[in-house]
Parts: structure tokens; C-alpha cells; sequence
């Protein structure tokens, strides 16, 4: 089988992350890895082009200059969040009492479910994707796919999930690659390749929930039976809790980011030592320095956490798989490192919880965070593309001659030698821990002894939701009704 390089596209709200893979048949090996800051997307879907093309452009670029080679496609992911679940039902009579039932059998059928379900404006709304729940012969029900290939009957009937999202959220995907000088040649719904790119078969067969922690968007997975069951998002993430310090720390959103990344973590009873900390942020300017303890740190971090895990477990209750997950709740995603979090998890549902790392199906020398939860999704979908997408890259000495902006067949345009971001690198996402002193953004911070009581100030932390209460479905459902 011809080697081929797979280039994977991970569209974050407050990063990207670009993955190249050589694939040779099973064989799957990462040649490269690198994250950016991202602009122009929000809740894990681009509503600014324009904006979305510069970084998206300088990390291509950055990769073909590391590897040599020319990238003119990519496999990327859709939205995670506005997407709804429906059901729908497709079958075939009068097959043939003797004909045998095919894997092509079932993915006609679930194209026809995927092409018959009524969109309330096709104009608005797409089909992000389909997943086969259960199928029936006309005399056996609730047969899995599996089992039902091979068999012979006259009547094939199969009910399935089906995923819609916002068209517009897919046109802007194809818009900014077109500005970058490539074209996005896969899309696929993140929910079902980042479960298998970091659950187990156990897990999914036994009844297991993914919790993905983005930046824009959390979400949750449901899988029982190894059949993707439910899934829901809210566009709460990461980013909420950046936020959440700058405003109650009065700093700057990077130096909230780098600050949150260094010394966040849940549960501020159990940090012992470490809740003795005290950050001082020296200003550069006027203001006068501030001095922030992990303590408080952390109690502004687990209260934002605590309703985004609260939204999640109402999805489960809701799911009517809250009684079937014998593996718990597996966490991944950016926010899946904060210290504590599981153990948080726990106490709040009473599910055991191991976070999810990129199963050990690639091969990776080199690659910094490949083998990180923020990495999930990247490994999702190179996983997924390793069967359907072409080679994504070409090598510069095999480059074919292009007239500048020209547009090849399918509307796919390749780069020209001329084309030039005027902008310079954005800065680097941390996610080591800071040395005591070291500078961030515009202000530096240092970890000094803490001081002693002098009567705290309470400070409020204004939030979404102002307290979690047993009224969470009716706030989710206030929350799917605004318009985003």
C-alpha cells in the first residue's frame, strides 16, 4: 500500500492545532505537532473568516517550511456545539428472501435516513452526522450493526441518531481554508472519532460518558453497547474560566491564561501547601501591584467548573443512560489537566473518573503534546481520515507550476509562491508551570510567602449561573433557545 501523509486540522476557540501523520496501511506515525493561538472562532465555530485565515495560514506555513513539503488539503472537524439530536428510521422491503445482507446495505440505508429527515430550513441547518442505533429484519429486533451483516431477509429496517448542525458554521470552515490557500477535503462530527481516539472497547460496550472539556464548548458523549447513544454541548469552556480571572484579578486575558495553566486546580481544601502561595503580579505601569492566592485561584476556577460539570451530569440524567454507565465518566480536552478535577467529579456524581489520553494506536518520536488530552481531537480525526482522504501533501520537488489565484476542479485552490501573511507569530500557548519570577504579557509574577489574615475581603464571582441548584434543566433549556 502507497504511503501517504494525513494533515489534520483542529479548529479551537482559543487554539489550533495542526497534525501531520505518514500512514502506510494500519501503520500510523505523527511527523508533526504544533498548537496556536486561534482568532475569529467562537464556541468551537469560525463566525470570522477573515480572522480564523491568519493563524490558520501561518501554522501551514509553518509545517511545510519544518517538513519540506507543500500542504493542499486537510481533514477537520465540526463545530461541537448548536448541533441537536434527532432520530430517524430507513428501510428496504422486497430485498429477496436468500440476499444477503451487506456493510453496503447498511451505509445506503443510512444515507437514505441522513437524506429524508426534513430539516426545518435546509438553508440554516445541516446533517453533521448519523450513527446506526439498532436494526430489524422484519422478524429480529434490536439487532446491532455487526450482527446484522450477513444475514438474509427480505426486509432491512435500521432507526438512527441523527446530528444537525448550523450550515452556515460549514461554509466558513470551506471559506477560510479557501484564504489560507487550501481546501478542507473531510469534515467530521469530533463527538464519534475523539471517542475512539481515546476510549477503550471495554468502556464503550460497558456504558461510558466523554466528557470534553474545550475552550469555547464542553461536551458530552454517551456510548453503550459501543453505539454512540446521546450527546449534548453547552458553549461554556476553558475560555469561561479565563475570563472569570481576568475579571476578578483585574489582569490582562493572557496573563489570566498563563496564571490558570500554571497553578490552576479544583477542591481549594485539598491544595494543603500549595493553597499557601501567594501570586504578586508586579505591574508595568501605573497600577499598583496585585498579590492573588492559589487558594482564591481555585475557588474562582471550581465554582465555573462546578456548573459546567453540573450541565453535564443533568445531559446524562436526561440521556436515560445514567444507570448504565459501568465505566464512568472519562474526561479529555484543555481543562482535563486541571489538578483535582476528577477527584471533583467524583464527589459531585459519584462516577469513577480517569481522564483520556490519545489511546496508543499512532506512533509519535518528536512531537511535544501529541500525547496530551489537548491533542484528542487531532488524533480523532487523523484516525478517521486514515481510510477515506488521499494524500493531503505533496513534496516541493513534485510541486506542480499553478498561475496565481487560480481555482482547480472542485473549487479547490492551491497555494501560489507569492502569497505572504503580513503578520507576525502569535505567542505560544504555555502549558509548562512558570518559574518563580518569570514574566507574562505585559506584567510579571512571583510566588512570595503568604501573609498573614488581615480580614479578607469576600469577593463575589459573577458567573452564568449564579448558583447550582436542582433548576439546571430549566436553565439548559432557557440557554438552547438563545441564539448564538
Amino acid at each position: 500500500m502507497e504511503e501517504k501523509n494525513i494533515v489534520a486540522l483542529d479548529l479551537g476557540t482559543s487554539t489550533i492545532a495542526l497534525t501531520v501523520a505518514k500512514v502506510n496501511g494500519d501503520d500510523v506515525q505523527i511527523i508533526y505537532y504544533k498548537e496556536m493561538p486561534s482568532a475569529g472562532i467562537r464556541y468551537s465555530g469560525i463566525f470570522n473568516p477573515v480572522n480564523a485565515s491568519d493563524p490558520v495560514s501561518r501554522i501551514i506555513r509553518d509545517a511545510e517550511d519544518a517538513l519540506d513539503i507543500r500542504i493542499k488539503e486537510v481533514v477537520v472537524g465540526k463545530p461541537k456545539y448548536a448541533v441537536r439530536q434527532e432520530s430517524n428510521s430507513g428501510i428496504v422491503k422486497d430485498r429477496g428472501e436468500d440476499t444477503d445482507i451487506t456493510a453496503e446495505d447498511i451505509a445506503a440505508l443510512k444515507q437514505s435516513a441522513e437524506d429524508s429527515y426534513p430539516l426545518e430550513d435546509e438553508t440554516k441547518e445541516a446533517i453533521y452526522g448519523a450513527v446506526a442505533q439498532s436494526f430489524s429484519d422484519g422478524e429480529n429486533f434490536q439487532i446491532i450493526e455487526n450482527d446484522i451483516i450477513g444475514m438474509a431477509s427480505d426486509t432491512l429496517e435500521g432507526h438512527f441518531k441523527i446530528f444537525i448542525g448550523k450550515n452556515k458554521d460549514l461554509k466558513n470552515i470551506d471559506t477560510t481554508m479557501r484564504k489560507s490557500g487550501i481546501t478542507a477535503t473531510k469534515k467530521y462530527f469530533t463527538a464519534d472519532t475523539t471517542a475512539k481516539a481515546v476510549l477503550s472497547e471495554a468502556e464503550m460496550e460497558n456504558g461510558v460518558a466523554l466528557i470534553d472539556f474545550g475552550g469555547g464548548s464542553t461536551s458530552v458523549t454517551i456510548y453503550h453497547g459501543s453505539i454512540l447513544r446521546h450527546y449534548a454541548s453547552i458553549p461554556f469552556g476553558g475560555k469561561n474560566i479565563t475570563n472569570d480571572i481576568k475579571t476578578e484579578c483585574q489582569i490582562s486575558e493572557r496573563l489570566a491564561e498563563n496564571i490558570k495553566l500554571a497553578y490552576g486546580a479544583c477542591m481549594p481544601e485539598k491544595l494543603q501547601s500549595l493553597s499557601e502561595k501567594v501570586l504578586h503580579i508586579i505591574s508595568n505601569n501605573s497600577e499598583p501591584d496585585k498579590q492573588v492566592t492559589v487558594k482564591y485561584l481555585s475557588e474562582i476556577i471550581t465554582a465555573r467548573i462546578e456548573e459546567i460539570v453540573m450541565a453535564m451530569l443533568y445531559e446524562i440524567e436526561q440521556s436515560g443512560f445514567a444507570d448504565l454507565l459501568r465505566s464512568g465518566i472519562v474526561i479529555t480536552g484543555g481543562c482535563a489537566q486541571t489538578a483535582n478535577l476528577g477527584n471533583f467529579i467524583y464527589e459531585l456524581s459519584g462516577y469513577r473518573v480517569r481522564t483520556g489520553y490519545p489511546q496508543g494506536k499512532i506512533s509519535a518520536i518528536g512531537c511535544d503534546g501529541i500525547k496530551e488530552t489537548t491533542a484528542a481531537t487531532s488524533i480523532g480525526l487523523i484516525l478517521a481520515a486514515k481510510e477515506d482522504v488521499l494524500n493531503c501533501s505533496i513534496t516541493e520537488e513534485n510541486e506542480e507550476t499553478v498561475e496565481p489565484d487560480k481555482v482547480v476542479e472542485d473549487d479547490k485552490v492551491k497555494k501560489t509562491e507569492d502569497k505572504v501573511v503580513n503578520q507576525e507569530p502569535a505567542p505560544e500557548v504555555r502549558k509548562s508551570q512558570p518559574r518563580e519570577g518569570e514574566i507574562f504579557a505585559d506584567d510579571e509574577i512571583e510566588t512570595v510567602p503568604r501573609p498573614k489574615k488581615t480580614g479578607k475581603k469576600k469577593s463575589f464571582l459573577k458567573v452564568f449561573w449564579n448558583k447550582v441548584t436542582e433548576d439546571t434543566g430549566s436553565l439548559l433549556d432557557e440557554l438552547s433557545k438563545e441564539e448564538v
